[in-house]
């Protein structure tokens, strides 16, 4: 379980399921029913954690099939009870029924997407999504009920009724995701019309996501000269090699997937060839491509379509009908800061691309300006100059256990959290671990919550989209209602040990490991009751990646790069050349990878606050952002799928919003005194209180200023990125 926000984008969220939290869809049809089973929920052992020894796609079938038409049943009856029953009790009577019937279908949902990310032999794509459509059709009835959200909105209203800030929390996240999918809609055809509008904008979503994958999957280069590939780290040689086994013999096919063309951008010393590749990318689905795969004319009747279906609820548009569910609270405030950010990174852009020009032409570099299809290459090699910067060196201090030691010992410092392994558990590969958490300010000898950890790669058998990637698999969610503890399995493609040579991580790969724990540790240490607001369930969108970076941010502090390294052969600790050049690469580059975070923020609050069409629009935003020119083939809109098929309209800045507000946090630790220990432990354990414990029962910008003591400062941002020096 998940973040769940609002609106008729809830309906398209769970199609972008593979890198963002679980949300909920609104669509009412019924699912076929798979084979019937007498027990709660049939993937369980008796002590609750997944039977994952025999489970089988079958399995899964049949237990989603039973539990969405339960779910729906007990759906339809509950609309009989709330307009029947006098002296209705809403949480009684009816949320605290949805809550027991609805958890089971989810841990079904998180058990399935679990082997879809670490197993694909058990559960391939296809068997997967027939399980999650099947789940998102029945989870359409939870906020999309009339009877259930008058109920919910006459129980907030009423004085008379007393309630506790949790119950309160939880009703107005029903009367919230009610009112933005049209429940409050008093005219029928009002209603329908704004339906209407729900499924338009669904079907089109497809529709461009079909063309997007066409689009992709239809374009590859085919290597046969090994110069060309001879600088190629051997893990991306031997995914883009005809036999992996064999990565150095080659051919080796590059393709528009995101875990390959990153890297190839990076590493092709072929100029020719990057600028063939870098162009296959940007005209993705544009009219330079066949008309079978162009999108322009279905983006442009989304943006219009989402633009009517936001003014039909009285908003002026969709961007502004978004900001209902997140931090940033308004368009204002959240322009003004981006811009605030933007007036320091584009000029620190300008010098990072005048240096990296230098560079290249020191080092043989003949045109007079870089293209953008030079960038990547070049500030590779120059990163490797600045700061010594080689991956294979740095990886020989980064052996997994280790790693993971001293994450552990970090976390129990920072939080009073125990993590200890245990065998009692089932698991899906001999690869995978499984982990007891115990919050030692509740309990040394009873878990709070459980995890999973599949860190290695194991070909294809794992899914993989990006080239540093990882997944958090939410299994199930805290509920005080189903006596139910926090299950979640955390799945990576880290390099597997050879021999007695153990998993070598890259800094990369430590820094994505960091950022998920994170995310994890939301989830896991909730103590709030209700499963609607538990954990990362009703965090505002632009606020659920802050745990994410504030772990990040302790990477670059001396103290916790010793405790989390170790050379696997010598076991000497990292010198103090590496982590001082770790501590300084941070800010490599800062200026440009921040304003093309914001370019594309901005990008996508435009699109969805202005008619005016994408051509004009993108061609007047750029120079705002970039110091080299807008190539004429580049229409990356077509290809900006984030926001198209996913569910990231009017929420692309999220991110950005995120690493600001964990900077901020971040900077409290960084103000207290050189080695006082009583003081760090007072501000973690303050954290904890807050942004681990609270979940989604406060608004996020309340929880900071719990935390602060006052509201966030986007100048903090560009002092952690090392923009602007950091104030006394």
């Amino acid at each position: 379980m998940a973040v769940s926000f609002c609106g008729r984008r809830i309906v398209t969220t769970r199609r972008n399921f593979l890198k963002i939290p679980k949300r909920h869809g609104y669509i009412v049809l019924l699912p076929e029913i798979g084979e019937e089973s007498s027990e709660k929920n049939p993937l369980l052992k008796d002590d609750n954690l997944p039977e994952f020894n025999t489970i089988t796609i079958e399995k899964c079938i049949a237990a989603i099939g039973r539990q969405t038409v339960e779910f729906e049943e007990k759906m339809n009856n509950l609309e009989q009870i709330v307009q029947t029953k006098p002296d209705l009790n809403v949480f009684n009577d009816c949320l605290h029924q949805i809550e027991e019937t609805y958890l089971p279908l989810e841990t079904t949902w998180g058990i399935a997407k679990t082997l879809y990310f670490g197993n694909q032999s058990l559960m391939p794509t296809k068997s997967y999504m027939g399980i999650h459509e099947r789940a998102i059709r029945a989870a359409s009835n939870k906020f999309n009920s009339r009877p259930i959200f008058k109920a919910c909105k006459e129980a907030l209203e009423n004085k008379d009724i007393e309630l506790t800030h949790e119950q309160k929390r939880v009703l107005a996240k029903y009367v919230l995701e009610g009112t933005l999918n049209g429940l409050a809609l008093q005219d029928n055809k009002q209603y329908e019309n704004y339906m209407d509008d729900t499924n338009f904008i669904i079907s089109h979503c497809k529709e461009y996501k079909t063309k997007y994958e066409a689009a992709t999957g239809a374009y590859n280069l085919v290597i046969q000269n090994r110069e060309i590939v001879e600088d190629f780290p051997e893990d991306v040689l031997r995914s883009i090699a005809s036999n992996p086994s064999q990565p150095i013999l080659g051919p080796w096919t590059i393709t528009l997937r995101p875990y390959i063309l990153k890297p190839f951008m990076e590493y092709c010393s072929d100029r020719e060839l990057r600028a063939a590749v870098w162009d296959a990318d940007v005209v993705r689905c544009s009219m330079y491509q066949e008309k079978s795969v162009q999108t322009s004319i279905i983006l442009e009747e989304l943006r219009a379509r989402r633009t009517e279906q936001a003014q039909r609820l009285g908003y002026k548009h969709y961007a502004e009908m978004s900001m209902e569910t997140k931090m940033a609270g308004s368009l204002e405030n959240l322009k003004n800061t981006l811009e605030i950010l933007r007036k320091t990174a584009l000029p620190a852009q300008k010098q990072e691309i005048a240096n990296l020009t230098e560079f290249a032409k020191e080092r043989g570099f003949e045109d007079d300006i870089l293209r953008v299809w030079d960038v990547a290459y070049w500030s590779r090699k120059q990163r490797r100059s600045l700061y010594n910067y080689d991956n294979d060196e740095w990886r020989s201090y980064f052996p997994l256990p280790t790693v993971l030691s001293g994450l552990f010992e970090h976390i129990e410092t920072l939080f009073n959290i125990k993590i200890v392994e245990s065998k009692k558990a089932d698991i899906w590969h001999k690869d995978v671990w499984f982990f007891d958490v115990f919050d030692l300010n509740r309990s040394d000898t009873v878990p709070v919550a459980n995890f999973y950890l599949d860190p290695y790669a194991r070909g294809t058998e794992k899914f993989r989209k990006e080239q540093d990637s990882g997944w958090v698999s939410m299994i199930k969610n805290k509920s005080k209602i189903c006596n139910s503890i926090p299950l979640v399995a955390l799945i990576f493609n880290f390099p597997p040990p050879v021999g007695d040579k153990p998993s070598l991580l890259s800094f990369k790969d430590v820094q994505v490991f960091f950022q998920k724990f994170g995310h994890t540790l939301q989830h896991l240490l909730t103590t709030v009751e209700y499963s609607d607001i538990a954990g990362l369930s009703f965090v505002e969108w632009d606020a659920v990646f802050i745990c994410d970076f504030f772990m990040e941010n302790w990477l670059y502090e001396p103290s916790v790069l010793q405790k989390i390294s170790s050379h696997y052969e010598t076991k000497q600790p990292l010198p103090a050349e590496i982590i001082e050049n770790i501590k300084n690469m941070k800010s490599y580059f800062a200026g440009y990878n921040l304003c093309e975070e914001l370019y594309l923020s901005h990008l996508d609050l435009e699109l969805h606050s202005s008619g005016t069409f994408w051509v004009p629009m993108m061609k007047r935003l750029w120079p705002q952002y970039f110091v080299l020119p807008l190539e004429k083939r580049d229409v990356h809109v077509c290809s900006f799928e984030a926001i198209w098929s996913g569910s990231w309209a009017s929420a692309y800045y999220s991110k950005i919003w995120s690493e600001m507000i964990a900077a901020d946090l971040y900077k409290a630790f960084q103000e207290i005194k050189p080695n006082d220990e009583a003081q760090q432990k007072e501000l973690g354990a303050r954290f904890r209180d807050t942004f681990l414990y609270l979940g989604g029962s406060y608004p996020a910008a309340e929880i900071f200023r719990k935390f602060r003591g006052r509201d966030p400062n986007a100048q903090v941002l560009l002092e952690n990125l090392g923009l602007i020096q950091a104030r006394k």
